[in-house]
């Protein structure tokens, strides 16, 4: 018995949601330039937003299961310099909690394209009928 082409497909499919699957997620963006490094920073307002990120209640006890007291955290964030402070207040504008909704909604719709292509390309065909 000869294998059909369903089965050719099915097993790239799963060849190809394998590879991926594995391939690591890679972020890329721009790299600073020296001249905005060279910018005075607000320090206070860095020290701010920082602060208010350190007092969310997950944030904090993600911290403590570490093993850091307040004061130490304190103590360390007064050892700064400007420019990592203000590096850290720019990280923390980055942060996505949840991540993006998109991705999951573009790979749902993914599927569902290709299941439609492989019924129609089979040839068959769904079809809902009302009890009477």
């Amino acid at each position: 018995m000869k294998p059909s082409w369903m089965k050719y497909v099915a097993c790239y499919l799963v060849v190809a949601m394998f590879i991926i699957g594995i391939t690591p997620r890679v972020y890329a963006g721009f790299s600073p330039s020296e001249a905005i490094s060279m910018l005075s920073f607000d320090r206070s307002s860095d020290l701010e937003k920082i602060r208010k990120v350190l007092e969310m209640k997950m944030v904090e006890e993600r911290l403590r299961d570490l093993g850091f007291t307040p004061d130490e955290i304190e103590k360390r964030l007064t050892q700064l310099r400007d420019h990592q402070i203000h590096q850290l207040a720019l990280n923390l504008d980055q942060l996505q909690v949840g991540g993006s909704g998109w991705a999951v909604l573009i790979v749902i719709l993914l599927i569902a394209i290709i299941i439609g292509v492989v019924i129609y390309v089979s040839g068959h065909r769904v079809v809902i009928e009302k009890e009477k």
